[in-house]
C-alpha cells in the first residue's frame, strides 16, 4: 500500500507519541522532500522521529506543477499532493482544507488525521480516541467544537 503523509498528521501523531500507528496502520509511509524539510525547519515535534525506518522520503518530478500550487498551497501540501499523484498513491493523508479539497479535486483518496484515529482504534491498535484528541489540542492542535463533538460521536466516545 502506498501513502504519502503530510506535514501536520505527522507533528500531530508525534506530539502525542502515536507515530507510530501510521506504521501499524500501512507499514511504511511516503513523505515529499518538502515535508522533511518542513518538519526539521525547527526542533519540535517529530523532528527526530521523521528519520524512522518506516518514513521514506521522494523528491517529486513535476516541479512546473509545484509552482501552480504554490499560488494557493504550502510547499509541503503541494509536494504532498504531486507525489501522491507521479506513485499513484492508495491514500493521501492530510488536514488542512485547502489541501484536503484540492488532493480530492486531484481524484486523490484523501483521509485526515482523525480518519486514522478512527481507523486505529476499530483495528484495535488504539482503545480510545478521546484522550488523544484532548492530548493533541492541549498541543496547539485546534479542532471546531462542532468537529470535536461530531467526530467523538462518531467513534463512540460521546
Amino acid at each position: 500500500m502506498k501513502v504519502v503523509v503530510n506535514t501536520t498528521p505527522i507533528i500531530s501523531l508525534a506530539s502525542i507519541n502515536h507515530l507510530p500507528v501510521l506504521e501499524k496502520l500501512f507499514g511504511k509511509i511516503i513523505i515529499a522532500e518538502a515535508v522533511y524539510q518542513e518538519i526539521k525547519a525547527k526542533q519540535s515535534h517529530a523532528y527526530h522521529e521523521i528519520e524512522w525506518p518506516f518514513i521514506e522520503v521522494q523528491k517529486i518530478e513535476g516541479y512546473l506543477y509545484k509552482e501552480l500550487l504554490l499560488n494557493q498551497l504550502d510547499s509541503g501540501e503541494a509536494e504532498t499532493i504531486i507525489l501522491a499523484k507521479e506513485i499513484d498513491a492508495d491514500f493521501v493523508v492530510i488536514d488542512e482544507n485547502l489541501g484536503y479539497k484540492f488532493a480530492n479535486n486531484a481524484g486523490l483518496k484523501t483521509i485526515r488525521t482523525l480518519s486514522i484515529l478512527l481507523k486505529a482504534k476499530e483495528k484495535n491498535i488504539i482503545s480510545e480516541i478521546k484522550p488523544l484528541l484532548d492530548e493533541m489540542i492541549i498541543k496547539g492542535r485546534w479542532y471546531s467544537n462542532n468537529v470535536y463533538q461530531t467526530f467523538l460521536e462518531r467513534a463512540g466516545e460521546l
